[in-house]
């Protein structure tokens, strides 16, 4: 009896389960409609620059946190790689213990000192605290740090999802904040006492900035420049990196798990069979920016992976100094599986070539999913 009652229930439940399913996705929204949001009154955009204004140093001193065993690729990356290249403040790369930092999806980097180092070494702290996503948000290191360089002073800048790490700090709590649309339903429940804004890709309340999902990474950073070094610095490099404008406007209601989310999301899941790595080049000067933007859209379709290679297994220096593990010792790579080199175009171009590519090799559907997670407004000119 009690294992042909266990073979029907599992029956049952085999049978169940595509049902159940498909009445998931029959209720799940249909594709986003993206709306191209109105401007940021110049108010607005001026209170946001006074709230980011440098709160120690004529010449500012920026840290960018991860942990060793995760951090998110493009969050640790790209706020370094604008920030370096505008050249006004000092801004330094850190992880909670010595060695490299491992990245997420892609990448693996040796930071520029420890958070022990870089206390040693600056015991008043830091102006600003550049917070990426990273795998744990309550890394008991990482909280201990964070309060205490914002007890310092420091404005405090979560990017992405790294609003969940700031979030867990305490730091948020009673403050206007966003964070990524993927985590907020859950970041609003453990955090209840946060104030969530819509519609804005950058918040900035009392000494804590957060911002929406990756791509904002390149507004915030120039909306940082802009308030140390002013509007014609931010403008210039801007033009550098092929970015016309930068404020906090964002349609929030176009982000959210839809139905063709979802279908791509099983469909490319279950080619499991026809997965492929693609070869990045690491070079000698390679734009992070670029470089963080390609290797991080072309391991998220779940279709591919995108690896680094170089002949040697030594660490290569970027544009602005920061040295990057190849992940794969090889002197060249298959070319129908070879990336574009990074650095040939302005790096805010390199996430439109990026998605391109992926429409190609994978559909339309694909570099949709890629560009939803990365929280980029694809088809119209927000970044």
């Amino acid at each position: 009896m009690t294992w042909r009652l266990l073979a029907w229930s599992g029956i049952a439940v085999a049978a169940l389960t595509p049902i159940i399913g498909g009445i998931w996705l029959l209720i799940l929204p249909a594709a986003s409609a993206f709306r191209v949001p109105p401007p940021i009154a110049q108010q607005e955009h001026d209170a946001t620059l006074a709230a980011l204004k440098p709160p120690k140093r004529a010449r500012p001193l920026i840290a960018i946190i991860g942990i060793n065993d995760m951090t998110e690729t493009t969050d640790y990356l790209m706020p370094y790689g604008i920030l370096k290249r505008a050249d006004i403040a000092d801004v330094v790369t850190l992880a909670t213990g010595p060695g490299p930092v491992t990245l997420f999806p892609v990448l693996k980097v040796e930071p520029d000192a420890t958070i022990a180092a870089f206390d040693a070494a600056h015991p008043d702290g830091a102006d600003y605290v550049i917070v990426p996503a990273m795998s744990r948000d309550d890394d008991p290191a990482v909280m201990q740090w964070i309060r205490r360089q914002a007890e310092q002073g420091a404005v405090i800048v979560g990017i992405c999802a790294g609003g969940k790490v700031v979030a867990a700090t305490g730091l948020l709590d009673g403050r206007r904040a966003t964070t990524h649309w993927f985590y907020l339903k859950d970041w609003r429940d453990n955090h209840p006492a946060i104030r969530y804004v819509a519609d804005r890709r950058i918040v900035v309340d009392r000494g804590v900035a957060t911002t929406t999902g990756i791509s904002a990474s390149m507004p915030m950073s120039l909306t940082l420049i802009e308030a140390i070094a002013g509007r014609a610095r931010a403008e210039a490099v801007a033009r550098e990196i092929g970015l016309p404008d930068w404020d906090a406007r964002h349609d929030s209601s176009a982000f959210k798990f839809t139905r063709p989310f979802a279908l791509t999301a099983i469909r490319n899941t279950l080619a499991f069979w026809n997965r492929e790595q693609f070869g990045l080049a690491l070079v000698p000067g390679a734009d992070e920016v670029s470089l963080a933007l390609v290797a991080d859209s072309w391991s998220r379709t779940y279709r591919s992976h995108a690896a680094t290679f170089a002949a040697t297994a030594d660490p290569v220096t970027t544009r602005n100094g920061l040295r990057i593990y190849p992940q794969i010792v090889a002197a060249s790579w298959p070319a129908d599986r070879l990336l574009p080199a990074v650095g040939t175009t302005p790096p805010a171009q390199a996430l439109d070539q990026a998605l391109a590519g992926i429409e190609a090799r994978y559909g339309s559907g694909t570099a949709d999913f890629v560009a939803v997670q990365l929280e980029y407004a694809r088809g119209y000119a927000e970044r």
